[in-house]
């Protein structure tokens, strides 16, 4: 098979804590003409003020603050991260996340970034595969990419790049412009931040009124006790949400025990738009799964009944797509609700 002519870089950010302007690990997987051509990746401090490491994010990736002690944060990092790049377009699983990971964090190191257009492969897999889950290790699966060692960033970042690579192939795409030009689609743009010119973004806004990301912050938020989960009500979609958010749209019901309450989270997807429901149906498109679930577990048989029936609908030709806690909290900027452990 030819050569395609597609060419970007692949990014994927692991973070200490809940606040996304808090990273701790990057990949960069730069692909030429269909190819990888070079890796790098960094161990780093978060900025200052924001480098508490979470138990729940370390319980992810496996990095100890020890392992970035005597490491550059990542103010010091980000000309080499971004000499890297140079103008091309990123390309990550959930982007919106992975982008928003630089410029939360260059916010809170008072740093200015430059623009970048970006995609996500979690869309282009929605568009391109049918799966139980479009969590990076099936949709790595799917693309014929082994992926050993999730929420590694290099791993994360090659394999994400093969997903791309696959998925243009499919389309019959000779390079990233005309992928998006077959599937009617555009890259996203990050918009360049300057310091005192720019409003911070939401996520950093949010993150800093709530003092996510410091030990303080956690310990005052206490350890709430965890019993049968609670239904609660199912709001209304948020009328004025933004039709661009990957939850805008969706038919969401969850199960299992969640680090949040359960109206919480119904509260939080409403927000972005989401309708949510009790009950699995032919109405569903997304399952949230708490008690730690990992995607693994689909085929493991460690399911609550609510994602067997899931299971039983999606091989009845029902698209439904299955996502743990952590990736629902990264559609909704990666923060991890008060009280939440």
């Amino acid at each position: 098979m030819p050569e395609t002519g597609l060419s970007f870089t692949a990014i994927d950010f692991e973070t200490a804590n809940g606040f996304r302007g808090s990273p701790c690990s990057v990949g960069l997987v730069r692909v030429r003409n269909g190819q990888v051509v070079e890796e790098a990746s960094w161990l780093m401090r978060p900025p200052e003020g924001h480098d508490y490491f979470d138990r729940r994010n370390v319980r992810i990736h496996g990095i100890e603050p020890d392992m970035v002690a005597g490491a550059p944060r990542f103010g010091e990092l980000f000309p080499e991260i971004g000499a890297f790049i140079g103008s091309d377009l990123l390309v990550a699983h959930n982007a919106a996340f992975d982008l928003g990971v630089i410029r939360s964090a260059l916010e809170v190191s008072e740093l200015a970034g430059p623009a970048y257009d970006y995609t996500c492969t979690v869309v282009h897999s929605r568009r391109t595969y049918q799966l139980p889950s479009h969590s990076l290790p099936f949709a790595a699966e799917a693309a014929g990419v082994p992926l050993l060692n999730h929420h590694d960033a290099t791993e994360d970042a090659r394999a994400c790049a093969g997903i791309m690579i696959d998925i243009a192939r499919r389309a019959g795409a000779v390079s990233m412009p005309d992928f998006f030009l077959r599937q009617g689609l555009q890259a996203s743009h990050l918009p360049a931040y300057v310091p005192g010119t720019h409003q911070l973004s939401k996520a950093t806004r949010d993150a800093l009124a709530r003092g996510t990301g410091t030990a303080a912050a956690v310990a005052a938020a206490g350890t709430p006790w965890q019993g049968w989960p609670s239904e609660g009500e199912n709001p209304p979609p948020n009328p004025l949400a933004d039709p661009r958010h990957p939850l805008f749209g969706q038919t969401i019901v969850f199960t299992g025990n969640l680090g949040m309450p359960r109206q919480t989270a119904k509260d939080r997807a409403a927000e972005a738009g989401a309708r949510t429901a009790s009950n699995v149906t032919r109405a569903t498109t997304v399952l949230v799964v708490g008690d730690g679930f990992e995607p693994a577990d689909l085929r493991s048989g460690r399911l609550t009944g609510k994602a067997r029936r899931v299971l039983d609908l999606h091989e009845r030709g029902q698209r439904i797509e299955v996502l743990s806690e952590a990736e629902f909290l990264q559609t909704l900027g990666g923060i991890w609700p008060r009280g939440s452990q």
